[in-house]
């Protein structure tokens, strides 16, 4: 279809494998970037990053890809096999903090978890300020319970 940039140097073969042959199955399909885009459920730039070995793809992009490629059973299959080898050799960039230390999502794939960084625990809040609710809150009920009394007789 057209001419694809070079895959970055340093991919491991499986890797490069790989992305090769999605190259090959979309550029079979005759559509543009775009137009895959708009018939899987993964965007334009993101069929960039995959097919230009920046990104690994979701296993599920794989699938939307062999679905429009017509593509099913043991041929699509293949290329999923194509795709844990290549997750699993996948390069990943070091972290921008390495001493930051998180627990791991088994279910999210690495890529995913690079781009959420984990949310700060949020900051407790002072016991001085509950205090203070508390005792207007008191102060509120025996107002009314005053005043109700008085009212009342």
């Amino acid at each position: 279809m057209g001419a694809w940039q070079p895959l970055p140097d340093g991919l491991p073969s499986e890797v490069r494998h790989f992305v090769e042959q999605m190259r090959q199955l979309k550029d079979g399909t005759g559509l543009s970037l775009a137009a895959l885009g708009a018939r899987t459920a993964y965007s334009k730039s993101s069929w960039q990053r995959y097919l230009n070995g920046v990104q690994p793809p979701p296993r599920q992009a794989v699938v939307a890809l062999c679905r429009v490629a017509g593509l099913a059973g043991a041929e699509a299959e293949r290329h999923v096999v194509r795709w844990e080898l290549a997750v699993e050799a996948w390069p990943r960039p070091a972290p921008a903090n390495p001493a930051a230390e998180y627990e791991e999502d088994p279910t999210l794939p690495w890529w995913d978890r690079l781009e959420e960084a984990p949310a700060p625990p949020p900051a407790p809040r002072p016991a001085g300020r509950l205090l203070l609710y508390a005792v207007l809150l008191l102060l509120a009920l025996l107002t009314t319970a005053v005043g109700g009394a008085v009212a009342f007789g």
